[in-house]
C-alpha cells in the first residue's frame, strides 16, 4: 500500500489530536511528530495551526456519514435516529473520552478564532440542513406530524445532542444517551 502523502498524514494526525486532546492541547510539534513528518513540512501545507484545523474539521465532518441523513431507501425517521445511534457508537467506543469535534471546537475556541468560528458555524448549520430535510421527508411521508417545524427542530436536536454528549462524557456513562433518545422518540413519534 502507498504511503500517504504528507499533507495527509499531517490532517490524519491533527484530527486525532485535536479529538483527543483539544486544539490548544495540540501543538504543531505533537502533530508532526504523530504524523511521522519533520516539522518543517508541516508549513509547506499549512500557513498555520488555525488552517489546518478548518481541515480537521471538514474532514471530521466527512466521518459523520452525514450522507445516511439522505438515504431515500430508509424511512426518514428511522435514518435519522441511526445517524444519532452511530454518533453514540462512536463516543462509547472511545470509552467516552471523545466528544464531537465541533461542539469542542465551540466551546473551547470558537471565542478566539474566528475562522474556526465560521467553520464550526457552517458544520452545524450543514449538519442541521440535513437532519431538517429528513425531517421534511418524514412529514410527507406522513410519519410525524405536520406542526413540527423541520428547522427549529433539526436545531434542537443538534444542540441536544451536543448537550448529550457533554453530560455523557462527565458521567462517564449511557445515561445521558438513553434520555436523549426517549425524548427524540417522543418528539418524533409515529402517528
Amino acid at each position: 500500500m502507498a504511503r500517504k502523502s504528507t499533507r495527509e498524514e499531517i490532517v490524519t494526525a491533527a484530527l486525532d489530536r485535536f479529538h483527543a486532546r483539544g486544539y490548544n492541547a495540540a501543538g504543531v510539534n505533537d502533530i508532526t511528530q504523530a504524523a511521522g513528518v519533520p516539522k518543517g513540512s508541516f508549513y509547506n501545507h499549512f500557513d498555520s495551526k488555525e488552517a489546518l484545523a478548518i481541515v480537521a474539521l471538514e474532514r471530521y465532518g466527512d466521518g459523520r456519514r452525514l450522507e445516511d441523513l439522505t438515504d431515500s431507501s430508509v424511512p426518514p425517521v428511522q435514518r435519522l435516529r441511526s445517524h444519532f445511534e452511530f454518533l453514540r457508537d462512536e463516543v462509547v467506543r472511545y470509552e467516552y473520552h471523545r466528544g464531537c469535534l465541533y461542539g469542542n471546537f465551540g466551546t473551547e475556541i470558537v471565542d478566539h478564532r474566528d475562522a474556526i468560528r465560521d467553520a464550526v458555524r457552517h458544520s452545524l448549520d450543514k449538519w442541521a440542513g440535513l437532519i431538517a430535510t429528513t425531517l421534511v421527508e418524514a412529514q410527507h411521508a406522513g410519519t410525524i406530524r405536520a406542526d413540527v417545524d423541520p428547522e427549529v427542530t433539526a436545531g434542537f436536536l443538534v444542540n441536544a445532542w451536543e448537550g448529550t454528549l457533554i453530560r455523557a462524557r462527565t458521567d462517564r456513562s449511557p445515561a445521558a444517551f438513553d434520555a436523549f433518545f426517549s425524548m427524540f422518540d417522543t418528539l418524533l413519534a409515529p402517528l
